[in-house]
């Protein structure tokens, strides 16, 4: 929804649900984390520096998914996780382009684990950047570790990189400016 017309987001709502997406994803910035500010509630991804600061709102928002990142939660996330889940959410973790995969594996195999992980294909905080090819070695290596996991990437996804994504394990993916064909796997 980040390069949706805010001051339109229910016709784009529809015309990205009418071109077959399950889930419409809300980047949400607090100015800190990423120097941009977003407002949104839905499948809601939170590049901010104090999640835990905003569970609590989205929840009574409705959101249905909080995806925090992985680098602002070092010391809080299993306390994120559980708290998440007690407002009804869908937890998430995203990590950074440079960030080591290796980072998320203790959030998926924990006693109260994350249900997705969004692997960034730019760096967050900005809408229009070029999709980084080389995130796909995480979405692979995360797949075949996690083999029923679902692996989200977000950012510089279109008609020409898509199929990459869904082709090296993706099985979440937003993409930013237009309606795409059908694929052969499902989204």
């Amino acid at each position: 929804m980040l390069s949706s017309d805010f001051a339109n987001l229910a016709s784009e709502s529809e015309r990205m649900l009418n071109c077959g997406a399950d889930w419409l994803h809300m980047d949400i910035m607090d100015g800190h984390f990423v120097p941009n500010l977003t407002i949104g509630h839905l499948d809601c991804h939170l590049m901010v520096t104090n999640p835990l600061d905003y569970i609590e709102p989205l929840g009574k928002a409705g959101a249905s998914g909080f995806t925090f990142h992985v680098e602002a939660s070092r010391e809080n996330w299993r306390e994120l996780i559980q708290k998440i889940k007690s407002k009804g959410m869908r937890p998430g973790v995203a990590l950074k382009p440079g960030t080591p995969i290796e980072e998320v594996y203790p959030l998926v195999e924990c006693e109260n684990p994350v249900e997705m992980v969004l692997v960034m294909t730019v760096e967050p905080g900005f809408g229009g950047q070029k999709f980084m090819p080389d995130m796909m070695d995480k979405v692979k290596t995360l797949r075949k570790k996690y083999p029923s996991l679902d692996i989200e990437v977000d950012g510089g996804l279109g008609p020409s990189t898509i199929d990459m994504a869904a082709s090296a394990g993706a099985n979440c993916m937003w993409q930013e400016v237009q309606c795409l064909e059908p694929l052969s796997q499902p989204m």
